[in-house]
């Protein structure tokens, strides 16, 4: 068995990348009922607090995901290892660092780049697009905490088609509901399955692994 290994990344920070590598990681879990890791690389730890929420939440031995840490060019050795036994392995990385990030990218299958509609945002994004180009490793954006009705939205959409990055038709909304159930230490899929928000990370999900195969 060897998994496929997604890694979440974007050099600004504040673009939702721990929140959609959780999402991705319950989801996935789901649609495949494959084993699915998570691999922590972001020294602020946030994809760990979550874990630690949903062993609280849901039992230690009841999570349905295996959580790691690792930093530096661990990363690497340990995605690969989790990917011998796991059909997923996401990892979440940290902003404004190629040191952590580019280890993780490398042992990546697709990069997973999280961005909000804003120029800044797709400014920052060539950064991490860059990163993944020289690794080797085929990078998708996910428009992430999207606005609902704003002209700016359609604005990026097009500024960011006309840039050439592939991009996800899917789209995750700017949605409190996200963060009520990280904090909770689930995903939107269980706190609130009939939410909207559930509804576009099952669009996203669908889309996701009908691209990666």
């Amino acid at each position: 068995m060897s998994g496929r290994i997604l890694t979440v990344a974007q050099q600004k920070g504040g673009s939702g990348k721990t929140t959609l590598a959780a999402h991705l990681a319950v989801a996935l879990a789901k649609q495949s009922g494959e084993p699915v890791a998570i691999l922590d690389v972001d020294p602020q730890g946030s994809l760990g607090t979550w874990y630690e929420a949903r062993e609280e939440a849901h039992g230690e031995d009841e999570t349905g995901l295996e959580f790691r840490t690792a930093s530096g060019w661990g990363a690497r050795r340990e995605a690969r290892s989790l990917a011998r036994s796991h059909g997923y392995v996401i990892i979440d990385t940290p902003p404004k660092t190629d040191t952590d990030a580019k280890p993780a990218i490398d042992a990546a299958d697709f990069v997973i780049v999280p961005i909000q509609p804003t120029p800044v945002d797709l400014w920052a994004t060539s950064q991490t697009i860059d990163l993944a180009a020289r690794e080797d490793t085929p990078a998708l954006l996910v428009l992430n905490r999207v606005p609902p009705r704003a002209l700016l939205t359609g604005e990026m959409a097009e500024a960011i088609a006309e840039s050439g990055y592939d991009t996800l038709n899917a789209r995750l909304g700017n949605r409190t509901v996200f963060a009520s159930a990280m904090g909770r230490g689930c995903a939107v899929t269980e706190d609130a399955p009939s939410s909207k928000a559930a509804q576009e990370v099952a669009s996203l999900i669908e889309e996701l692994v009908d691209r990666i195969g």
